[in-house]
C-alpha cells in the first residue's frame, strides 16, 4: 500500500497550489487595473481640450492626457509595472517569513553556541522561537542529531551522513518556495523593455506617417507619434529597471538564507562527528 504524504509535504503542496493561483490571478488583475487606469483615469475627458479623449489634444502640461495619447501599449506597460510591484511585495513577505522572527546571523551564532556546549535541547527551543524556513531546516537536523545520539548502536560516520541527508531533505522541502515567482520578476525584466520598444516602434510609425502626408506635415499627429514613442520607451525602461533591482535584491536575500542553513548544518554534522568519535 502506498504511503500517505507526510503533513509537511501536504502542507507544502497546498502552499504551492495557493502560490500558483495567486500568480495567475495577480497577472490577470494587474492587466485589468492597468487598462482601467489608462482608460478611465488617464483618458478622463477633463484631461483633454474639448473634453474629447479621442480627438482632442491633452491640456497643456497635463501628463495623464499625454500618456493616454501614447496608445494601446500603455495599459500593457502599466499592467507589467503593477506586476513588478505586486510580486516584489509578495516575495518580500515570503522571504521575511522564511528568515524568521529574529536576525538570521545571530540565530545561527546562538545555535553554534549551544552545539559547542552540547545543549541540543536549547538549540531546538531556539529554533521554535525563531520560526521560519531556516529554523525548520536546522531543527530537523538537530532532532536527527538527538535520535542518533540516543542510539548507541549507530555507526558515527553513518549517523553523520544521516544527519546531513536529513538537513538536505528539509532544505529541499522548505527552500523552493523562496524562489517561487522569482521567474516572473526575471521575465518582466525582458518583457518590460521589449514592450516599451514595441510602443516606440508604433509611435515612430505614426510620426513618419504624419511626415509622409502630402503638403505640410500633420503637426499634431507628428507630435503624438513622437510622444507615444518616448513615453512607451520611458515606461518600459522604468519597469525593467525596477524588476531587475528587485530580482537582484531577493536573489541576494535567498543566497544569504541558503548560506546560513549550510553554515548551521555543517556545524551540526561536525559537532556530532567530533563528539562521538571521541
Amino acid at each position: 500500500m502506498a504511503n500517505a504524504p507526510t503533513p509537511n509535504i501536504a502542507k507544502k503542496q497546498g502552499s504551492s497550489s495557493s502560490s500558483n493561483l495567486f500568480a495567475s490571478l495577480a497577472i490577470i488583475i494587474c492587466f485589468i487595473i492597468g487598462y482601467c487606469v489608462w482608460k478611465f483615469v488617464m483618458g478622463n475627458p477633463a484631461n483633454f481640450e474639448g473634453g474629447d479623449p479621442e480627438l482632442g489634444q491633452p491640456l497643456p502640461g497635463n501628463y495623464f492626457g499625454m500618456v493616454y495619447k501614447a496608445g494601446f501599449v500603455v495599459p500593457v506597460l502599466l499592467g507589467l509595472l503593477l506586476m513588478v510591484i505586486v510580486f516584489s511585495i509578495e516575495r518580500f513577505f515570503v522571504i521575511s517569513k522564511a528568515a524568521g522572527k529574529g536576525n538570521v546571523d545571530e540565530f545561527v551564532t546562538r545555535i553554534q553556541g549551544f552545539l559547542a556546549k552540547g545543549n541540543i535541547d536549547s538549540a531546538v527551543a531556539e529554533c521554535d522561537k525563531q520560526q521560519g524556513s531556516v529554523a525548520n531546516v536546522i531543527k530537523a537536523g538537530l532532532l536527527k542529531y538527538k535520535d542518533s545520539s540516543a542510539d548507541t548502536r549507530v555507526n558515527t560516520e553513518k549517523a553523520a551522513i544521516a544527519i546531513q541527508k536529513e538537513i538536505e531533505e528539509a532544505t529541499a522541502l522548505e527552500m523552493p518556495m523562496l524562489e517561487k515567482n522569482m521567474t516572473v520578476i526575471a521575465t518582466l525584466v525582458s518583457i518590460g523593455t521589449l514592450t516599451g520598444l514595441l510602443g516606440t516602434v508604433t509611435g515612430m510609425i505614426k510620426a513618419f506617417a504624419a511626415l509622409a502626408t502630402g503638403g505640410a506635415p500633420d503637426q499634431a499627429q507628428l507630435a503624438n507619434g513622437i510622444s507615444e514613442a518616448l513615453i512607451n520607451t520611458a515606461t518600459g525602461i522604468f519597469t525593467s529597471t525596477i524588476a531587475i533591482i528587485m530580482y537582484n535584491v531577493f536573489t541576494s536575500k535567498i543566497d544569504k538564507l541558503t548560506y546560513s542553513i549550510d553554515e548551521a548544518g555543517f556545524s551540526i554534522v561536525q559537532t556530532y562527528a567530533s563528539t562521538h568519535n571521541g
